[in-house]
This record gives structure tokens, C-alpha cells and sequence, in this order.
């Protein structure tokens, strides 16, 4: 394993080793990809509040999430595709975190199917569902959950539209990839991740192969996806969907106070403050920046999570600070599988780990529940900016 010090010197080694078009569905935004890039760089422009003379032994990042101990505040978050990216890559990924100590969210869009992740994992991990228009195809994905025993389910609101990546359609994103001139050259310089791919069986999506009515080869499934998540879902419906699940739900996507409010009201275990990664509404503000309206707006009626933009334990830490009891990585983690497969997962985690421990114990605290807002230092108007 060459020496990893920090998340980018996995990302430089994922860009060397994964197939062009599946690091760039990573590494992207919708239109412009200003929010994609902000939600890294308003972490960057908060700073933390050294204090001394603190005694710094017996540190703990041991918290909870929904309930759940785990060993940081940290969960894998959902990505599709993930499995495009390394060989069974659902599978190592959350063999890594269940090793690790921290929850693993598998996509709807999995390659790596829901039984596929079960059979593979021996604890309980989150499942995140997508809404569609075939109601039956949900509810199939909602047993199918049940049966694997998924401790909560994370159900994605803000991707009813998709939003435009210029790169994915520039690189004629599929899974698998087509055999085009373009792609053939291109997975030449890709030797390890051909000889993982021919190793396995699962190179398309899972979950939805063999399962949604009609959906038994590549091309149909490529419109179905394309028609079938549902612009018309709404508090209705998603009280519907609770009603069916009946456990954890995670409502994820919220960044608005008042959709926030709205959620806590509904009853959600917890909110994920969450503009997609930048891939949905470009030009929508960077999770970080709304993350403390948002936990204001809600107080203690529900657990306030945080995700997109995090690259460090320094991030997890601000997040933390600010008022999130939970983060999610997701790019972070996709570096790592994308480099070295299970290792390289274990080992983002090991890094985002290390950094957060030593950088809450330069903070002057020795537990992470402890983190508040006295911890890091705002810049004049950063919250305000924006009316």
C-alpha cells in the first residue's frame, strides 16, 4: 500500500485506476458545478479555535447515530453505482465499514443488490430508497429491505428530477460500459479494474434487474431508470412509505428551514442536510452554510445529519461544531474503493479518523459529543451572506 496521508492521495490514485467515465460521475456537479465546489471550499473558510494547557488522554469519537453506537459520527453515505467503481464494490465497502464500526448506506442504484450486501455483511446497514412511479417496485424494495434486516431506511427527496452532469453524458455514462473505440482504449490503461470486473458476476443494477416488471437486460433498464423516479412525491406519499417501512426513517435532501421543520414534524429519526453532492440544484448553498439554520429551526425534535463536501476529520469536526449529530461521506469513501478496493475504504476511514481525534484534542476536547460551537471561528457575514 503506497503511503496515504490524506482523502486526495486516494482520489489521485481512483483517477489513475478507475475507467475515466465511472471516476468522473464521482467527480462531478450538475451545469456549472458551483455548488459541488462550494460545499469544499465554505469548509475550507471556517477555521478552528486552538486551546492548550487541556488534558488531552483518554480521547473518545464513540457517539451515536439513530440510536446506533458507532466508533465516530461518521456514515458511508449512499452512491449509485458504486459497484462500477471497484469489482462488488456495495460488498467492500460495507465490509469495511462494519469492520470499522460506522454504518454503510446502499443505494437503490446499486450494483451489489440488497441480498447480495446481506449475504456479504453479518450487522444491520442503512438502505436508501428512491421513490419511483411503479409502486409495486417500491414496495418490493421496501420488503426486500425488511427481510435483509436494514436498521433504517434512508429515503432521498431531492432527486424526484434529475438534475444535468455534462460529464456523464459527455462520457455516455452505463453500467456496464458500452464497448465503444473510446471506452476500449481507455479501459486498456485500466488492467486491475478489467481483471476484478471479469471476476464477478454483478455489472448492472441489481436491485432493479429481475425485480421491476420488464427489466431484463441493459437497454430496458436504462429507460426505465430514465422514466421512473417520480416527480409527484410529496409529504402524502412519503407518509405512505413510513407507514409501509414501520423503522428508522432518515429523510435525506433537506436544505431548507422550513422543509426541516416540516420533516421534524412528520416525525423523521433524523434529517440530512444535503444538496446531493452538488449534483442535483446547482447554484443551491453549500450544506455547511445551512446547516445551523436548519438545526435552529428544528431544536431537539430530531436528529440533524450532514453530508456533502466533507474531504477531512476537520470537516466531520466543523460539522459537528455546528450542530450535526451525524455526517456522511460519500466522494471520501469512493477515493479509497476506487484506489484499493476494501483497504482503500478502511483506510479513508482510517485517515478522516485520525484527523478528526487529533484536531478535537488541539480543539481542547476529549469527546466528540462535547463539540459545540465555541470550537471554530466564523468568518463576518458567512451565514448571513445570503437572504
Amino acid at each position: 500500500m503506497p503511503a496515504i496521508t490524506c482523502i486526495d492521495d486516494l482520489k489521485r490514485l481512483h483517477e489513475r485506476r478507475a475507467p475515466r467515465m465511472f471516476f468522473d460521475y464521482c467527480e462531478s456537479g450538475s451545469w456549472t458545478e458551483q455548488t459541488f465546489r462550494e460545499n469544499t471550499t465554505d469548509f475550507a473558510d471556517i477555521r478552528l479555535r486552538q486551546k492548550v494547557a487541556v488534558n488531552m488522554e483518554g480521547r473518545t469519537t464513540k457517539s451515536q447515530m439513530i440510536g446506533q453506537d458507532v466508533a465516530m459520527p461518521v456514515a458511508l453515505a449512499p452512491v449509485g453505482m458504486t459497484g462500477m467503481q471497484c469489482a462488488d464494490g456495495e460488498i467492500k465497502a460495507a465490509r469495511a465499514a462494519e469492520k470499522f464500526g460506522v454504518p454503510f448506506t446502499l443505494s437503490t442504484m446499486s450494483i451489489c443488490s440488497i441480498e447480495d450486501v446481506a449475504e456479504a455483511t453479518t450487522k444491520p446497514f442503512w438502505f436508501q430508497l428512491y421513490v419511483m412511479r411503479d409502486k409495486d417496485f417500491v414496495a418490493g424494495m421496501i420488503e426486500r429491505a425488511k427481510k435483509a434486516k436494514c436498521s433504517a431506511l434512508v429515503l432521498t427527496l431531492d432527486l424526484q428530477i434529475l438534475g444535468q452532469r455534462h460529464k456523464d453524458l459527455k462520457n455516455d455514462l452505463n453500467a456496464p460500459p458500452r464497448l465503444t473505440l473510446k471506452n476500449l482504449l481507455n479501459l486498456a490503461t485500466k488492467p486491475q479494474w478489467c481483471l476484478g470486473m471479469l471476476g464477478t458476476k454483478r455489472r448492472t443494477f441489481r436491485n432493479i434487474v429481475g425485480h421491476a416488471k420488464g427489466v431484463q437486460n441493459l437497454n430496458s433498464l436504462m429507460s426505465w431508470t430514465a422514466e421512473q423516479f417520480d416527480p409527484r412525491l410529496d409529504w402524502d406519499k412519503i407518509r405512505q412509505i413510513k407507514d409501509m417501512w414501520g423503522g428508522k426513517l432518515i429523510l435525506k435532501g433537506i436544505l431548507d428551514a422550513e422543509d426541516a421543520r416540516r420533516a421534524a414534524d412528520f416525525g423523521a429519526d433524523a434529517i440530512v442536510v444535503s444538496n446531493h453532492g452538488g449534483r442535483q440544484l446547482d447554484g443551491a448553498l453549500s450544506s455547511i452554510r445551512m446547516l445551523p439554520e436548519i438545526v435552529r429551526a428544528v431544536g431537539d425534535k430530531t436528529e440533524v445529519h450532514l453530508d456533502s463536501g466533507i474531504r477531512s476529520g476537520q470537516d466531520v469536526l466543523k460539522a459537528l461544531a455546528l450542530g450535526a449529530k451525524g455526517t456522511y461521506i460519500g466522494r471520501s469513501y469512493i477515493y479509497g474503493l476506487g484506489a484499493m478496493g476494501e483497504k482503500g475504504v478502511t483506510k479513508a476511514l482510517e485517515v478522516i479518523h485520525k484527523e478528526l481525534d487529533i484536531s478535537m484534542a488541539l480543539c481542547g476536547e476529549r469527546d466528540v459529543n462535547n463539540l459545540r460551537r465555541d470550537n471554530v471561528l466564523i468568518p463576518s457575514g458567512y451565514f448571513d451572506a445570503y437572504h
